[in-house]
């Protein structure tokens, strides 16, 4: 049986099997019983961590009762660290650690032991594993892993307000001693701020902080192991405290009194000054809205916050006049939006000031009397008759006579005129209700002594009504009479009309001629409602006899003074059905007494116009084809062969050549268009010249002749040829003419054709032969 005894030198030391005496009665027993049992019991060792010496450390010893003494067993170790961290020696069974070790990397290590024959590594007995554990001794400091930290407390907090905890970790054995237990402490930060020793929560060690005055704390706390008794090792890391805002400070003015001056002239709406109250606050406690609590310009001024910049515009509300009030007098108060009533007591968290504003004169334009003239006059009302009056004044001191004038894009028919000194409007044209009854038009008042300074004004001109036109019927009426109508029967019912328009409305009054009062035919009712129904007095109307009744009717009116028309209504006999349906009147009954209807009578007429415009299209057509593309007569002299049997006198020579034969005797009166193309502009052919053969720059008969050919867009180029008999002076080629060749030969000498060659030499007699001849 083996037996493992820890070494002298560790710590705790004792026998890890039982006494020799034991053993030797439990191999007693075995042999009693016949039974195998392993020798030796494992159990744990210890070795403590990092111990450093010169010599490697013992950590127990292996030894088994088998072993007589004679040095025929060998023990062997293996498992974790077996060779490398443990060492045994194999006689002995000595264990040393021969590395320095380290709890915090690994606690223990678990090794197998076992005894072999010496000679023959025959196992002697089952082999067994044991625990080497590690003793942890204090060799990490604390530390803080998720420092620095950050936290913040607001302001004016309480004594013992929780701000945060912080945490730190031991890596030592918090079982084993005082190694892992940490005691918290601040090194840096009182009397502002304390720390439960061992819950690391860190309070508020001072009531009423302010943030005005210090808005950032640093603290710096503390982990001491062993429990904070010295030889603890310890460790640091920094808090930094932020007081947060709370609304605890009123706003307060920068100054109690703010001057702003402003042109009386200020468009509405402008902004005259800023004012601001300080509020030492930040964020929304430091918002503030201004309102105008007091003074005498409560009503022109008004006063609105600016969310950014935390302050009060002052704006135009109403228009200022320089000469009514120079300055005004107000009472701005700033008074904080967000108020946090644990504060409440600290006082009103409100400041006002005054603001004077004192008004600049400016050049002001005419102001009129009123924003708007509504004026009346009766359409029949003279020319140059006042219909009404404007007026407006300078508003300044100085008071500059105005001058009017009417906007004539408002009076485009220039109806009505304006005095330029007193603004009495005048008709200047007829007016006519029933063509329009409103004008419109707008007055201009001008200073005089600055005419950059103007208003306007709009005027309205309703015309009034008179009675100036006489009734009429509504429409063209048409009535239809049956032949077997009954007497009393109504024919027609008509109704007038009338452009005036009287107040009370019309009222017509209808009657019959004189000469026709007893007409023996017809009859007129009036109804109701203000129209006329014409009755039939007998029956036995025959279209035959008579097919058309004329009956002239008289229309009043009950204007003063009464204005009356007289209107003929056109009544015609008819046939009609058994029920009153007309079925046809006398005027289609003869005209198509076969049958034809008015409807077909116009589909045939239609026809024969359209055959007869489709024979005029093909014929003009035709005519258009066979004439050529310019219009004139055959016997153009441009294209005549005129024969001279005389030699002219050169160009100079302007006696014996007539000018006229270059003009068209065609063109001279009139312009020859084209007939083939239609051109797009008409050009205004020139007055003809009269042909003058004598005296005539041909120069400038041509440079005429030219521009007019350039000028013109409906100039024939196409298929026509411009003849000039003229030609020209000052050619780099020289004159062309035959005529001049005849006083050139004779200074010639031709002797140089015989030295050209045989090919020449023909050439060459003959004219040799022309100048002997011409010698002799």
């Amino acid at each position: 049986m083996m037996s493992v005894s820890c070494a002298i030198n560790t710590w705790p030391s004792f026998l890890m099997s039982g006494s020799p005496l034991e053993l030797n009665r439990l191999s007693e027993e075995q042999r009693i019983l016949n039974r195998s049992k392993r020798g030796w019991v494992w159990n744990q060792m210890f070795v403590l961590e990092e111990f450093s010496g010169p010599e490697p450390i013992l950590v127990g010893r292996l030894h088994t009762d088998l072993d007589p003494g004679s040095k025929k067993i060998k023990y062997i170790l293996s498992g974790d660290g077996a060779g490398t961290i443990f060492q045994i020696n194999d006689v002995t069974g000595d264990i040393h650690a021969i590395k320095r070790l380290d709890r915090e990397e690994k606690a223990e290590y678990t090794l197998t032991a076992q005894a072999v024959d010496w000679e023959t590594n025959k196992p002697l007995e089952p082999p067994s594993e044991f625990i080497i554990k590690v003793q942890d001794i204090n060799d990490n400091a604390p530390e803080f892993l998720n420092g620095p930290y950050h936290a913040t407390v607001p302001e004016m907090s309480i004594l013992g307000t929780s701000v945060t905890n912080v945490t730190a970790t031991d890596a030592d054995d918090p079982v084993y001693g005082n190694s892992a237990k940490l005691v918290y402490s601040i090194l840096e930060g009182q009397p502002y701020f304390s720390i439960e020793p061992e819950t690391a929560i860190i309070k508020t060690a001072l009531p009423n902080m302010d943030r005005e005055a210090k808005e950032e704390y640093l603290v710096v706390i503390q982990a001491k192991d062993m429990g904070g008794h010295s030889g603890g090792l310890s460790g640091t890391t920094t808090l930094t405290v932020t007081l947060t805002d709370v609304n605890d400070n009123p706003p307060k003015f920068a100054q109690s009194l703010y001057h702003f001056s402003v042109p009386e002239d200020v468009v509405l709406g402008t902004a005259i000054g800023r004012v601001k109250a300080n509020d030492q606050d930040i964020g929304e406690n430091a918002q503030s809205s201004y309102d105008i609590i007091d003074g005498d310009g409560t009503a022109l001024f008004e006063i609105t916050s600016d969310a950014q910049a935390q302050d009060g515009i002052i704006r135009l509300r109403k228009p200022l006049d320089f000469e009514t009030k120079k300055s005004y007098t107000l009472k701005v108060e700033a008074a904080n939006v967000h108020i946090d009533p644990r504060f409440s007591s600290r006082g009103p968290f409100k400041d006002t000031a005054t603001v004077k504003i004192v008004v600049e004169d400016a050049d002001e334009p005419p102001v009129f009397s009123s924003p708007t003239y509504l004026l009346e006059v009766h359409e029949n009302a003279a020319l140059n008759s006042v219909i009404g009056q404007v007026t407006a004044r300078d508003p300044d001191i100085t008071s500059s006579p105005i001058r009017f004038s009417i906007d004539r894009h408002t009076d485009l028919e220039r109806q009505f005129n304006i005095n330029a000194d007193d603004g009495k409007i005048t008709l200047a044209t007829p007016l006519d209700r029933e063509l329009s009854v409103w004008h419109n038009i707008t007055i201009i008042a001008t200073e005089i002594r600055n005419h950059s300074q103007i208003s306007r004004v709009p005027v309205a001109i309703k015309v009034l009504d008179v009675n100036d036109n006489a009734p009429e019927f509504a429409s063209e009426y048409e009535a239809f009479l049956c032949e077997n109508g009954k007497p009393g029967q109504v024919i027609q019912t008509v109704s007038a009309m009338d452009k005036d328009d009287p107040k009370n409305g019309h009222y017509f009054l209808y009657s019959l001629l004189p000469e026709m009062v007893n007409n023996p035919n017809f009859t007129i009712k009036k109804n109701e409602d203000n129209s006329l129904s014409i009755l039939a007095k007998h029956n036995g109307f025959n279209r035959q006899k008579q097919e058309v009744y004329l009956l002239p009717i008289i229309i009043s009116d009950s204007g003063n003074p009464p204005l009356s028309s007289t209107s003929t209504l056109t009544i015609r006999v008819c046939g009609c059905s058994s029920d009153g349906v007309v079925q046809s009147c006398n005027v289609e009954a003869y005209v198509l007494p076969i049958g034809l209807s008015m409807g077909a009578l116009i589909a045939i007429l239609a026809c024969i116009i359209l055959l007869l415009v489709i024979v005029v299209l093909f014929v003009t057509l035709r005519r258009h084809k066979n004439e050529p593309l310019i219009i004139k007569d055959d016997e153009d002299v441009r294209e005549n062969i005129i024969r001279y049997d005389d030699e002219g006198g050169g160009e100079e020579d302007t006696e014996a050549f007539d000018i006229a034969t270059l003009q068209n005797p065609d063109g001279i009166n009139g312009f020859l268009p084209r007939k083939d193309i239609k051109p797009d502009l008409q050009f205004m052919p020139r007055q003809g010249l009269a042909p003058v053969p004598n005296g005539v720059d041909v120069d400038e008969f041509i440079n005429v002749r030219l521009h007019e050919a350039d000028n013109d867009p409906t100039a024939p180029p196409y298929d026509s040829i411009q003849i000039y008999g003229y030609e020209g002076r000052g050619s780099v080629a020289g004159s062309l003419s035959s005529l001049e060749s005849a006083t050139s030969d004779s200074d010639q000498n031709f002797d140089y054709l015989s030295d050209w060659g045989p090919r020449f030499k023909r050439l060459g007699e003959l004219y040799s032969v022309g100048e002997s001849d011409k010698e002799t």
